[in-house]
């Protein structure tokens, strides 16, 4: 069992004035803060996914990354401005601070707000949806703990974003 540390979120969100669809985690893992991502887990589904709904391969850094997602009006960020937690574990978040998302919300035109995963989905519904009045829809996860679903899987469930892009 990892030790609950306290995490202040250490990147913005990825976003411009032609976001139309906001992606929320939790918060990002060690690992994604280490190479300073979302979803920077080699194992972590989310870039492929990605990749495969917009028909290009798979980027390699950071920066291929944040530059795939604004291609196509993809804004990402977390529900999490900070909280305590055991390594990855978002069964393991207390004493949540929720990230201001009028930041990205006042700023680019978002049609729809996705959650990608249950954990995200809740916090967003208890903390942010009172303040944006905006409805989220809760996709499943693409981190490597959840492996009850298979690459082509969470690809088919991921294309309802596109409607809105």
């Amino acid at each position: 069992m990892a030790e609950r540390i306290h995490v202040v979120h250490p990147f913005g969100p990825i976003f411009d004035s032609e976001s139309r669809v906001l992606m929320l985690g939790t918060l990002p893992s060690p690992k994604a803060r280490e190479v300073g991502i979302p979803y920077g887990h080699p194992q972590n589904r989310f870039w492929p996914v990605l990749a495969a709904l917009f028909d290009e391969p798979l980027p390699s850094d950071a920066s291929g990354k944040r530059a795939l997602a604004l291609r196509h009006h993809v804004a990402i960020w977390d529900t999490i401005s900070e909280c305590d937690i055991e390594g990855a574990s978002d069964a393991s978040i207390r004493h949540v601070v929720p990230s201001d998302l009028s930041r990205v919300l006042d700023s680019a035109p978002i049609q729809a707000i996705f959650a990608t995963g249950t954990k995200s989905g809740q916090l967003y519904r208890r903390y942010q949806e009172p303040v944006t009045g905006r409805a989220i829809t809760v996709l499943p996860s693409t981190s490597p703990a959840n492996a009850r679903l298979r690459l082509p899987d969470l690809i088919e469930c991921y294309r309802v974003i596109l409607r809105y892009l």
